[in-house]
């Protein structure tokens, strides 16, 4: 199965199944509570957004950054093909459990990908796809068999591989270690972050414009209104989109040729990054 077709939400593939099955609750990313299991008031009978041109300026920027990793597409048509939890309100709370199970599993799946691409041969590579190939059969189970996964259990099995690969990528950056660091609101412009090591830290509201993010490790930092303007995110590690969707940024942020500018990001930026070749305290050879 493809990255393409199975690690990327394809939402004329799913059955809306992101707003039915989880729970929001009114605040700053949700205009209004929504109880698990209950179809969101924008959902339309085709299972597509009513509001899905306007969900920042409506109060839903919570949907805008929410990324299934294809988990939606593969309930939908592989754990319960041809199936539709409106058609056959049976399935309706088999569907919503198995979800919940197969998106965390389909974010490993993405992540593993990620650390395939940054690994060169020998045995953490052969670990890691052998990790891949376990967790891409956890998701192709029947319903029960999905929904019997412990995914703590298995995540806490490839998260030791992909702090690894992590580690290989940056090996000879000399970039500091900030693992899970509180840095809501930090003035972090201009700031040198060549491979770092930011898992799991918290950069709310930061302001990184201008800063040097090549080579840093970014997987699970919340980015919910950092500002990017200018910033060099050229080799990011583990950067995904739904990041940047969270955050602000401008055309002079570098981005990987991977993802795309979010439509929301306007405007030039005082202090443009430097672009990958250009002087700097990364050392090549060898995301």
């Amino acid at each position: 199965m493809s990255e393409t077709t199975w690690l990327r939400a394809d939402c004329a593939r799913c059955v809306g199944l992101c707003c039915v099955a989880p729970a929001f609750a009114a605040s700053a990313d949700f205009a209004q509570d929504k109880p698990a299991g209950r179809p969101c008031p924008q959902l339309r009978a085709d299972s597509r957004c009513g509001i899905h041109t306007e969900l920042r300026q409506r109060g839903y920027p919570g949907c805008v950054v929410f990324d299934c990793f294809g988990a939606g597409q593969r309930v939908s048509q592989v754990t319960y093909p041809g199936r539709d939890w409106r058609d056959d309100p049976a399935t309706a709370a088999g569907m919503f459990a198995a979800f919940a199970v197969a998106r965390p599993l389909h974010e490993l799946l993405w992540y593993l990908t990620e650390a395939l691409t940054l690994t060169p041969d020998g045995p953490l590579r052969d670990q890691l796809r052998a990790a891949r190939d376990v967790t891409d059969a956890l998701t192709a189970g029947t319903p029960e068999e999905l929904t019997s996964v412990d995914v703590d259990a298995h995540r806490g099995r490839v998260n030791p591989l992909l702090s690894a690969a992590s580690e290989a990528a940056r090996a000879g950056t000399g970039g500091t270690d900030r693992r899970g660091a509180m840095l809501v609101g930090a003035n972090l412009r201009g700031t040198d972050l060549v491979g770092a090591n930011l898992r799991g830290a918290m950069l709310v509201g930061a302001d990184l414009r201008g800063a040097d993010l090549r080579r840093a490790d970014v997987t699970g930092v919340d980015l919910r209104g950092a500002d990017l303007r200018g910033a060099n995110l050229s080799s990011t590690l583990f950067l995904h989109q739904s990041q940047l969707e969270a955050a602000r940024g401008d055309r002079h942020t570098a981005l990987p040729n991977r993802l795309r500018r979010p439509g929301h990001w306007a405007g030039p930026s005082p202090t443009p990054a430097r672009r990958p070749g250009t002087p700097g305290r990364e050392r090549r050879p060898r995301r």
